[in-house]
C-alpha cells in the first residue's frame, strides 16, 4: 500500500490526499463487487495507515 501512497504523492497529492484516494478506491470497489466486500476490507485495512486510535492498550 505504501507504493501506491508514495505514486499518488509523486503525483502531486499529500500523505492524506492520497489516503483519502484509496478510500474513495475502497468504497467504489466495494459498490461494484458487494460480494467481495468483506475480502476489500481486509485487504485495504491491512495495508492502510497505521492508527493508535483502534489501539485497546495505549
Amino acid at each position: 500500500m505504501q507504493e501506491l501512497v508514495d505514486q499518488l504523492m509523486a503525483q502531486g497529492l499529500t500523505e492524506e490526499q492520497a489516503y483519502k484516494a484509496i478510500e474513495v478506491i475502497k468504497n467504489f470497489t466495494k459498490q461494484k463487487f458487494p460480494f467481495f466486500s468483506g475480502a476489500i476490507d481486509k485487504l485495504f485495512d491491512k495495508y492502510g495507515p497505521r492508527t493508535t486510535d483502534d489501539d485497546f492498550m495505549p
